[in-house]
């Protein structure tokens, strides 16, 4: 979709594809830290019901969107990705944050390294907002986690439906394409292609 034909004043840029959202920071008609907040502001509304995340890390958001924000107005962008928000399943490790892989047993681990997968995304200039569910050492195909808590499909704010896949929480917060065709088709009727990121080593838990 053409930059041109949204109504770029009046649309939430929390519900905006990346690419969209490029485009609006390179064109200086949305700041990285004005993104940020509105992202972390939805997930302060919805993540009480949605229980999509294990961590948000909040303020280090904002300071990274701060400097991309100036390393952006001063010319210095890395690239198309500088400033856009990802979360990331707690499978992928990173060094001094929770990484449970979604098991109780591991609830209070914490990672030791940082993934490939993580170096390469903040590298690009990626704001990582938080840690989301997965299922119990992502070994089921329903996104349901008895132990940790189930992410809510968003669909139905009443009735609990599962939000399917390995990766249950990106259903109801991501249009990321990546490993996400179940959850995608679950919470949003849509399809997404697989094998975006196969060949990156996550270097996560071990069995």
């Amino acid at each position: 979709m053409p930059l041109n034909t949204l109504p770029l004043k009046t649309a939430d840029p929390a519900a905006l594809p990346a690419y969209i959202l490029s485009a609006m920071i390179t064109a200086r008609q949305l700041s990285p830290v004005e993104l940020i907040e509105t992202v972390l502001e939805r997930i302060r509304a919805s993540e009480p019901k949605l229980h999509a995340f294990v961590e948000v890390y909040g303020e280090d958001a904002r300071l990274a969107a701060e400097a991309a924000d100036k390393a952006i107005r001063s010319g210095h962008a890395v690239g198309p990705l500088h400033g856009i928000p990802v979360a990331l399943k707690d499978l992928v490790e990173i060094e001094g944050r929770v990484a449970t892989g979604g098991t109780k047993v591991w609830s209070e681990r914490r990672a030791t390294r940082t993934a490939t997968l993580v170096r390469r995304l903040v590298g690009a200039g990626m704001i990582v907002i938080g840690k989301t569910h997965t299922v119990e050492f992502a070994l089921g195909g329903w996104g349901t986690n008895q132990h940790l808590g189930t992410p809510w499909n968003p669909w139905d704010t009443e009735v609990a439906l599962i939000p399917g896949g390995i990766l249950s929480q990106t259903g109801p917060i991501t249009r990321s394409p990546g490993r996400v065709g179940g959850p995608a088709r679950f919470c949003r009727g849509a399809y997404s292609h697989l094998g975006v990121i196969s060949s990156v080593s996550f270097k996560s838990f071990r069995l």
